[in-house]
């Protein structure tokens, strides 16, 4: 009998050793043909699975035999499914295609090349397409909420009645941020004013920024950071985008856009209607939302000469008339303690011709130049200001790739003219600003792991003073999963009566920033980040985490100082400003769930010979969580909160912190989408914390605006595209 059992065990073993059996796999890149080290093999409902070696070979002991599913994944390619019969005894060849929508793989231009963000040694943020889609559901007429949303960004509201919103990144002023469209300088100085509220998302295809000095690239003005504005180009086939959109508080949004290639001519037309009526919560007395009328016509004409020859033409235009002040002033009542309004009409004009030639050697050079004109006018009862601003903006740049460097020259002239009608004694604020600038920049792939991007800039500002910009980026990747950058450079700004604390006074009386009283400011800055991505749970999980350290320290700041009798100067301190900090994003992906968890550290004083002062309107913490539900083609699920601690103003006092938490939905068919928003679910207003104006309210004077005004806002709408 005991015989019987062990050749039944036996039989058994062998049986079982005959049901399991090893796979063999070699994954490789579709493109290229080279193995992919890190991709993950693993068996569908099992905990069986290998990672590749540098040869792309990877092995899974122990597969029962039969049917099974096998999973192919790794950061940055579409994963593959294969179903396979098991025992099977070759060494199978995989090969996976790179995701196109992966941020990695996406060209960035900001940094003047035409590199991936995983080779690029600048440490540049993308918002692509799909996450502008997806911002649009919650604000299709401008671009507030789409950066307001970012880690470590800070929109901040710089007028209570108008609703003007100014950017801060790293915990500077707005004006040490520049703003770019396609490269192009179309908001600075005046122009800046409204800037963020009037520039529509639907024909933008990414928005690219660099925190940081980055002065070297664009010359003065990008001491906290950049943002490039990017533009959708015509493809073969046709695109037709419309959204329709209806908020809570009496606004509509009919936003347009059409773009297509025809052989060697192609087109991008954006138009829209934005209007609000004006509103205001209740028990409040002035408007939150100022009731205005926007119009927007953007065309630009492609024309390929040859496939080594383009030259772009680009027309931007935007007329608004915007009126806010007391409600029920606006509502028609005429008693004598209801009079205050503040109206603001704005037209901007600005043109943009890019023309771009290839070499047989791969050089390409390109020439650039924008004309642009903007006019202001704010009314109130007793003051009037009307000013226009017309910029021109003329660059010439050479661009050769070598087989492990790249190189970049040019030159370029920036004329800044404001003029302005005088209603006041105050002496006139016209000045014109002509820069001067040439610089070089260097990309190095010093090796397979380090990249190393060096740069110069020397601008002269006429009748200030010469700026030399040195700038210099390091990236390190040691394998596919890890990376990290470091980088610094110096910066300038040229001194104008345009910032954020003129603008809350609407520059009444202010008196003009010209040389010989005021001089450039001067910076210099440094970031360091690190980055990990990995698979987790048997490649279920992808895990993705970035951690950012940044310094500025700014010498001879412009502040605005009152010197009586109702009248304001600009000065240059002899102290300097210290902005440090710490940014953290961290993503966690889950088949369609994704979420998004980012914290931000700001520390900015002024320091003035040991005694330090707090710069106003700057929360220590900021927190920012949304988790996405995505089914391709069909929902679009979002849920958002985010946390502002105490900051700090500018009387004195100190505002409180608070949570914005809101709600996104939309259901997709092939030809159209509806989608609803709720934004500001908890209804967080100033206004209920305490008076937001001092005086009477026929002349009021307004605190600083550190948190939302509208409190809660619905919107729905209808986006087509055919």
């Amino acid at each position: 009998m005991k015989y019987v059992i062990v050749f039944l065990m036996a039989f058994c073993a062998i049986v079982n050793t005959r049901a399991q059996s090893t796979f063999h796999v070699i994954i490789k890149d579709i493109e290229n043909k080279k193995p992919l080290e890190g991709a993950t093999t693993a068996i569908a409902f099992t905990t069986l699975g290998n990672t590749t070696d540098t040869n792309g070979f990877a092995s899974i002991s122990g597969i029962p035999a039969g049917k099974q599913i096998v999973h192919y994944q790794i950061m940055g390619y579409k994963p593959r499914i294969d179903t396979i019969i098991f025992p099977f005894s070759d060494t199978l060849t995989v090969f996976l295609e790179p995701d196109s929508e992966e941020l990695e793989a996406v060209a960035v231009s900001t940094t003047r090349s035409s590199r991936t963000i995983r080779d690029v040694a600048t440490r540049i943020e993308l918002i692509s397409g799909e996450e502008l889609d997806e911002k649009a559901n919650m604000k299709p007429g401008d671009i507030k909420m789409l950066l307001s949303e970012s880690t470590g960004i800070q929109t901040l509201q710089t007028s209570a009645i108008s609703g003007n919103t100014d950017i801060r990144i790293e915990g500077l002023d707005g004006r040490y941020t520049q703003i770019l469209k396609d490269g192009f300088p179309l908001y600075a100085g005046f122009s800046g004013g409204l800037g963020l509220l009037q520039t529509p998302p639907l024909d933008l295809k990414q928005v690219e920024i660099i925190k940081g000095s980055s002065s070297t690239l664009y010359g003065g003005g990008s001491i906290a950071g950049l943002i490039n504005l990017i533009s959708k180009t015509p493809k073969n086939d046709p695109e037709l985008r419309f959204i329709l959109n209806a908020t809570s508080a009496g606004g509509f949004d009919a936003n347009g856009y059409y773009g297509q290639r025809f052989g060697k001519i192609g087109i991008t037309i954006y138009a829209a209607r934005n209007t609000n009526s004006a509103y205001a919560p209740d028990g409040t007395l002035f408007t939150a939302i100022p009731q205005f009328t926007r119009y927007t016509f953007n065309p630009k004409l492609f024309i390929y000469f040859t496939a080594k020859t383009q030259l772009i033409l680009g027309i931007n235009t935007s007329f608004e008339n915007r009126l806010g002040g007391d409600i029920k002033y606006l509502s028609g009542e005429t008693d004598s303690l209801h009079t205050y309004y503040e109206r603001n009409k704005t037209e901007r004009i600005s043109s943009e011709l890019e023309l771009r030639h290839t070499f047989s050697n791969n050089g390409v050079l390109t020439f650039k130049n924008s004309i642009d004109h903007f006019n202001r006018i704010i009314n109130l009862p007793d003051y009037t200001f009307d000013g226009t601003q017309t910029s021109a903006f003329t660059e010439i740049n050479y661009f050769k790739k070598r087989n492990k460097s790249e190189w970049n020259f040019g030159a370029n002239i920036v004329n800044d003219n404001f003029q302005e009608i005088r209603t006041t004694n105050i002496p006139s604020r016209n000045y014109i600003i002509t820069t001067l600038g040439a610089f070089a920049q260097n990309t190095w792939d010093i090796n397979e792991h380090l990249v190393l991007e060096t740069g110069l800039r020397a601008d002269y500002v006429l009748d200030y003073a010469p700026a030399i910009l040195p700038r210099v980026s390091l990236l390190y990747k040691p394998n596919k999963k890890i990376s990290s950058r470091l980088g610094g450079g110096l910066g300038y700004k040229t001194p104008t009566i345009f910032t954020e604390e003129s603008e809350r006074i609407n520059y009444k009386n202010v008196l003009p920033a010209f040389e010989g009283k005021n001089i450039l400011e001067r910076s210099y800055g440094i970031n360091w980040d690190a980055n990990y991505k990995t698979f987790f749970a048997d490649a279920k999980f992808t895990l993705s985490i970035n951690q950012l350290f940044f310094y500025t320290r700014l010498d001879n700041p412009l502040v605005l100082t009152y010197l009586g009798s109702g009248v304001y100067q600009f000065q240059n301190l002899s102290a300097h400003i210290d902005a440090m900090g710490a940014e953290t994003n961290v993503k966690i992906g889950h088949g369609p769930l994704k979420l998004f968890l980012g914290y931000t550290y700001t520390h900015s004083h002024i320091d003035n010979n040991g005694s330090y002062t707090e710069t106003p309107l700057t929360p220590k913490h900021h927190t920012n969580s949304v988790l996405m539900y995505e089914v391709e083609n069909k929902w679009k699920i979002g849920a958002e909160a985010y946390y502002y601690s105490p900051q700090k103003l500018s009387d004195g006092t100190t505002g409180r912190d608070y949570w914005l938490c809101g709600f996104m939905a939309e259901r997709l068919w092939k030809k159209f989408s509806l989608f609803i928003n709720f934004e500001n679910m908890l209804d967080i207003r100033q206004t209920r914390y305490g008076a937001i104006y001092t005086g009477s309210s026929t002349k009021p004077q307004f605190r600083d605006i550190y948190a939302p005004l509208d409190g809660f806002v619905a919107n729905g709408g209808i986006k087509i595209h055919l």
